[in-house]
This record gives structure tokens, C-alpha cells and sequence, in this order.
């Protein structure tokens, strides 16, 4: 019997030893100690912890990832010829949970029995489910096996969290040309193991093709060299050559690591996709030729630019993701291999045009909706053409079309939203187009009601003593609208006639109206601007995006402001200003006008805009002309500086003065809103007017009744302003 066993024993021996002889040139030639490992030395170089832990045969559980052919079963296969350890191997394409079971049992008697620690090597352990990678835990968790696993996919997404966490991660790189150099002269050279028996001889250009084309990885060049040189007949005096010409039909086609369900696919189109929104064409056009290659589906690449086209693109060219729809289309029409030329294209399009991504606005307004409470629409944009009558939806809408501009202000957000900003439009491509606009409303709104707040009365900053509430009335009620406010600042900087280079003093910031189109409009310059605490704070909130060098200079205080000036070397090349109440601060800075410098000023007529005590058509007519009287009263209380003495000042002090007159045509809605301002009792403005023209009481009731009995309706209102300009 012994007999018997020990012939089978040759016999196996002996099959084993053809197996190796005629296995292939990769695997015969698979390094047997560090030694002869070729490359990752950031993993197994002198000194490094790896190899410290192999020379001393005190491993732990690892985890070898790396695209294939750069060492990881060679390595496993290394430590198994230097363990003392029992090392077992298994293929996790081939082996299933009942294997497992039987080496972790192999491994626990061994530990038992003879106290012998066992390494379990599991190739491509990523093939493992989560069920039998869970199988292989408790092993590994109480020391009865020690795990090498080897895999091609990322650990962190492939294998179960518990394995990662008790496994250190090593990754193998690609193999760099001079090592694969070094893999090629070892085999060309062994008489054993690789092909020096067939006295290759391989020329220079041709070895540097089939290292070329391996791209990394040893294993196609060894395999592409053992085709070259074994089915090359050889030569007269012995020698097998191998040119150029038989190393390119030896490796046809360079691998590409690209696996479309792994880590190379999502880095891949990750990398063309952040090369786009880069603007690197030529990075994107290798991406996308790298994924063209290894066999991506267009479709996918034409989904992922669709989306970059609204994500990244946007606005700054709207035309983006039309033109990635129709090279699609085209794609969809004419196929492989002419669709690359629409992929091309739209890879193109994409990575030259100007970038956005503003539409994420969207996503900061699902915030809003998912973070906040619901808010009702406001009446007047609720749809009037079913309960109109009943309960008034739609009644007060403006409708933009009816306007100058198309454009009128009203509210559109939820009352609680109102102010709340969601889409920042950027300053590139046909965007910053659209910006301008939208921030020049915005500021216009803005401006109204800053100018509201603070009690801004129309021609005059607040006197000493006054009536909070009238300011309020006249600048709730009469025309203070933001189109009206937009109309002054673009009549006063066309008036200005502004360079690009000009420095320019704005004598009344407020919301910054004006401040941040001179800001626009002389960025090679400068833009000073007096102001107060409170509209500081306002304006700050337009600049904390602006780098230091583009914010304006502001002061509070006129002589302060000059006295910087003067220290500075400055002189305005324009001062501009609204609604001056005096001309004490404008006297100070043309202490600082440049030689032909221009002065424009925008100053208020409301005297000549309509009264709000036509709203009231039943006023008696003793009433209505007290009414009047008390109406002009207090904005003549307001009117501290008129257009002529403003026009005197400048003719005195700058020289021939320029004014023109100017109207605004616009709309007051009657609605709640109005309403309440001018008759609450405690917000009521225009209560203070009718007690000055003796109306009270009862009187006052029938008035607010008959003004809440016209809600919806619109009626013509206007705003007056006279443009002042002198020098240059």
C-alpha cells in the first residue's frame, strides 16, 4: 500500500512538473522572492512596511488592489515561499462558500493541533457577495486565518466595511517603463524558466512597442513576448529575432483598464467630465478617446454632457444643451464610427464655452421648501379665472407686457420670502448679459425699500423734527417704485458720460443705487461714496463677494472723505448725486473736482406728481382743497433744497449748468397693502395729513372704506425729475 502511495506521489510529482513546464511564460517567470519582485517599491522598498513585515513573517491581514498585472498574486505567492505559515489559496471565481468553510476548518485544526498560523490568500475577493464575505469575517475577526485578498476594484466600494477596517489596503500601480524593461530582460535572458533557450534577439524598437502597448502591466508583455518569440522561426546562425513588425502583430491592441461597472469607469468619466467644466479641451478629447476606446457607450457620454451643459454650462450659453441634443440626435441617426465626430463636438463645444452654475440655484429653493413652512401665494398671482368675484384672486396683477422694459415691480415670492435671493447670475458668456439686468432690478427694488425704511423723503433727506410717518406716506404712496428709481440712476450715469479709467465721487449711497453701477461701469478707475452707518450695513451685503481692490471708499462724513482724497493724490473726475438736501457736502467735494470734471445731479419735483387725494372722488370739495393744501405742505417741508437754487449753486461754482426734465409714467395698485399704510393706526402716514387739513374720526373711516372698496384697481400715477449737469 505504501508502495502504491508512493508512486502516486511520482505521479503527481511528475504532472506537477509538466504543468509548470508547460505553463504560461507569466506565470513561469512569477517572481519567487522580493528580490526578484519588479516595481511598487512605494509598497515593498527597502525600509517600507511591507516588506518588513514579510521579512520578519509578521503579517496581518492585507489587501492587495491594483490594476491587473502589477504584482498582487505574484506578492501573495512571495510570501507564501517565505511564511512559516500555513498558506492556502483560493480564486473567488472558482470557490464558493462551502470551500471557505473548509479552509477556515483546515485552519482552526492546524492552529489547534499544531499551533500553526494559516494565511488564506483569496484572489479577485471582490467576486465575493456580502453573504460570503461575510463568511470569511469570523475567522479573520478571532485570528484562525490571516487574509490576503487580492482585487482589481476599489476595497472601500467592493468589500464589506468589516474586512476593510480589519485589513490594511496596499495598492499596486501600474508598472513603469524601466521595470517592464526589467520583466522583459529576466525572461529573455532565464534558460529555465523564461526563453533564453530560444537565443531571442529582440530589437530595440520592438521591445519598446511591446512596452509601450502593455501599458503597465507585465502580464501582456510577457504574454505578447512569448508569442513574438515562439512563433518566430529562427534564423541561420540560431537566433530567434524579433522585429518591429512581429512585436505589433504579437500585441494588436494596448489594454485599457476600464471596467464599466468599476472604480475605472466612474474615475474615467469623472475625469473628462471635471476636464469640461475646466476648460481644457484637450484633456476632455483624451478622456472621452480613452473611454471611446475601451468601449463606453456613447449614449452615456452624450447623458453625462447633457446634463454638464445645464450644470456647468448654463446661462453664460444657453445654446449648450441644444447643441448637445442635436449632436446626439445625430449620434442616434448616423452611428459608429462617424458619430465620433459628434461626440467630438459636443466635447468641444462644451469645454470652450463659458462656464456657469447658476442653475444650482434651484437647489438652494428646494431647501427653502423642504426646510421652511408653506407660504400661501399672494393673492394677486393666484389664477382669477374661477373665483375672481369670490374671493379676489389675481385682482392687483400688473402685467410686465403693459410696461417700459416689459418690466414693472411687484411682488412675486410669498410675503416671508420676500428680499430672499436664490439665483446669482454669473459674469461670463451671454449671462452676464442677463446679470446685469437682474441685478439692476434688483438693486432697484432694493433701493426702494431701503429708501422706505429709512424715511427718505422724495427731494430731501429727513430734516431735524419731521414726521417719520409722511416720509413714509410720500414714499410708499407716491411713485417710490423701483422702476422709477432704475429710470433716475440710468438718467444720471448717461448724463456722466463715464469712462472705464474715471474715479467718481457718489455723494448719496443709500441702497447703493447708483454706487454699484459706477462700480460696473469704472473698473480701471475708482467709486467713492458718502453714506451713512445703516446704509453701509445695506450695501456691504452687494460687496462681500468683491475683492478688496473693487469695493467702493466710503465715508460718512464729507471732509473726512475729501481729507483721504487729498492724501491720496485724488481728484473726481465725476461727483454724482440724488435728491440733494443742501448743497454742503457737494461744496466740500468739489474741493477735490479734477480739472474739467462733471457734476450731474438727479433732484426730485414730487411737487408735480399726482396727489393721493384723488384716490378719494367723494371728497367735498372744502375738504379736498385742505386736503391738497395739507399734501404740498409737507413736501415742501421736504423740498429744503429746490432745482433752482441747486441750479444757481452750480452755475456760482462749476459753470453753465444743463438740466432736463424728466417724467415717469407709471401704475398705483390699490390693494390691502396700500391701504393699511396710509390708515393703520399706528403706521397710518397719511392720517397725519388729514388731521393737518382737519379730517378725523369718522371722516377717516369713510374714506379708508371707500379706498378698500376699490382693491385691484390701478390707476395712472407719475413721477417728475430734473437732471442738473455742469463742467466737462
Amino acid at each position: 500500500m505504501a508502495a502504491v502511495e508512493r508512486g502516486a506521489d511520482l505521479f503527481a510529482a511528475e504532472g506537477e512538473r509538466e504543468r509548470a513546464a508547460n505553463a504560461p511564460l507569466a506565470a513561469r517567470m512569477r517572481p519567487r522572492t522580493l528580490d526578484e519582485f519588479v516595481g511598487q517599491d512605494h509598497i515593498v522598498g527597502p525600509g517600507r512596511l511591507l516588506r518588513r513585515a514579510i521579512a520578519a513573517d509578521q503579517l496581518s491581514s492585507l489587501i492587495f488592489y491594483g490594476p491587473p498585472g502589477t504584482g498582487k498574486t505574484t506578492l501573495a505567492e512571495v510570501i507564501a515561499g517565505t511564511t512559516r505559515a500555513r498558506f492556502v489559496s483560493l480564486n473567488a471565481v472558482l470557490a464558493g462558500v462551502k470551500d471557505l468553510r473548509e479552509a477556515i476548518a483546515a485552519a482552526r485544526e492546524a492552529g489547534e493541533l499544531h499551533g500553526q498560523r494559516t494565511i488564506l490568500f483569496v484572489d479577485e475577493v471582490h467576486r465575493w457577495n456580502k453573504a460570503q464575505q461575510d463568511a470569511l469575517l469570523p475567522s479573520v475577526e478571532n485570528g484562525t486565518t490571516i487574509l490576503i485578498g487580492a482585487t482589481t476594484e476599489n476595497p472601500y466600494f467592493e468589500v464589506i466595511k468589516p474586512l476593510v477596517s480589519r485589513s490594511r489596503i496596499f495598492q499596486l500601480r501600474p508598472l513603469q517603463s524601466d521595470d517592464l524593461q526589467r520583466v522583459a530582460a529576466a525572461a529573455l535572458t532565464d534558460q529555465t524558466r523564461g526563453l533564453g533557450s530560444f537565443r531571442p534577439a529582440v530589437d530595440e524598437d520592438a521591445l519598446d512597442h511591446l512596452v509601450d502597448v502593455a501599458n503597465g502591466d507585465a502580464r501582456s508583455l510577457l504574454n505578447a513576448l512569448e508569442l513574438a518569440v515562439t512563433t518566430t522561426p529562427p534564423r541561420a546562425d540560431g537566433h530567434v529575432r524579433v522585429t518591429r513588425a512581429v512585436a505589433e502583430e504579437s500585441i494588436q491592441k494596448r489594454a485599457v483598464l476600464y471596467d464599466k461597472e468599476g472604480d475605472a469607469h466612474y474615475d474615467t468619466i469623472s475625469a473628462f467630465i471635471k476636464s469640461v467644466r475646466g476648460s481644457d479641451p484637450d484633456a476632455a478629447l483624451y478622456w472621452l478617446a480613452r473611454m471611446v476606446y475601451a468601449g463606453e457607450d456613447p449614449r452615456f457620454l452624450f447623458r453625462r454632457m447633457l446634463v454638464l451643459a445645464a450644470e456647468d454650462v448654463g446661462l453664460a450659453d444657453p445654446a449648450a444643451v441644444g447643441v448637445v441634443a442635436g449632436c446626439a440626435a445625430a449620434y442616434d441617426y448616423v452611428g459608429l464610427p462617424e458619430g465620433r465626430f459628434h461626440l467630438s463636438q459636443a466635447a468641444l463645444y462644451l469645454s470652450t464655452a463659458p462656464k456657469s452654475n447658476t442653475t444650482m440655484a434651484f437647489f438652494d429653493a428646494l431647501r427653502a421648501v423642504e426646510e421652511e413652512q408653506e407660504h400661501d401665494v399672494p393673492g394677486h398671482l393666484k389664477d382669477g379665472n374661477r373665483d375672481a368675484e369670490g374671493f379676489g384672486h389675481g385682482q392687483g396683477y400688473l402685467y410686465p407686457h403693459a410696461y417700459d422694459s416689459h418690466w414693472v415691480a411687484q411682488q412675486y415670492l410669498p410675503s416671508a420670502l420676500q428680499g430672499r435671493v436664490f439665483y446669482q447670475p454669473s459674469a461670463e458668456g451671454q449671462e452676464a448679459t442677463v446679470g446685469q439686468r437682474v441685478h439692476r432690478q434688483r438693486e432697484a427694488s432694493l433701493a426702494a425699500a431701503f429708501e422706505a425704511e429709512a424715511g427718505v423723503a422724495r427731494g430731501a433727506a429727513p430734516a431735524a423734527g419731521s414726521d417719520r410717518q409722511i416720509d413714509h406716506w410720500l414714499q410708499r404712496s407716491v411713485g417710490a417704485q423701483p422702476q422709477r428709481l432704475a429710470a433716475e440712476r440710468d438718467a444720471l450715469v448717461e448724463r456722466a458720460a463715464l469712462s472705464r479709467h474715471h474715479v467718481v465721487l457718489d455723494l448719496n449711497l443709500g441702497a447703493g443705487l447708483v454706487t454699484l453701477e459706477l462700480l460696473r461701469r469704472c473698473g480701471d478707475g475708482g467709486v467713492w461714496s458718502l453714506t451713512s452707518t445703516e446704509a453701509g450695513t445695506e450695501l456691504a451685503e452687494h460687496l462681500r463677494g468683491l475683492p478688496a481692490l473693487s469695493r467702493p471708499t466710503l465715508h460718512g462724513d464729507t471732509g473726512a472723505l475729501v481729507e483721504e482724497a487729498a492724501a491720496a493724490g485724488v481728484h473726481f473726475d465725476r461727483i454724482v448725486g440724488r435728491h440733494l438736501a443742501n448743497t454742503d457736502g457737494l461744496a466740500v467735494a468739489l474741493e477735490r473736482r479734477a480739472a474739467g470734471g462733471r457734476v450731474v445731479v438727479c433732484q426730485a419735483q414730487p411737487h408735480l406728481s399726482p396727489r393721493l387725494h384723488s384716490l378719494f372722488p367723494s371728497l367735498a370739495d372744502e375738504v379736498r382743497a385742505a386736503v391738497e393744501e395739507a399734501e404740498l405742505a409737507a413736501i415742501a417741508d421736504r423740498e429744503a433744497l429746490t432745482v433752482p437754487d441747486l441750479r444757481r449753486f452750480l452755475e456760482r461754482n462749476v459753470g453753465a449748468v444743463e438740466a432736463t426734465e424728466h417724467r415717469l409714467d407709471s401704475a398705483l395698485t390699490i390693494d390691502t397693502g396700500l391701504v393699511d399704510r396710509l390708515f393703520a393706526s399706528s403706521e397710518g402716514a397719511y392720517r397725519a395729513v388729514l388731521a393737518n387739513a382737519g379730517v378725523a374720526g369718522a371722516d377717516v373711516t369713510r374714506l379708508r372704506r371707500s379706498l378698500a372698496g376699490r382693491q385691484g384697481q390701478t390707476v395712472g400715477w407719475s413721477w417728475h425729475f430734473v437732471l442738473l449737469s455742469a463742467g466737462g
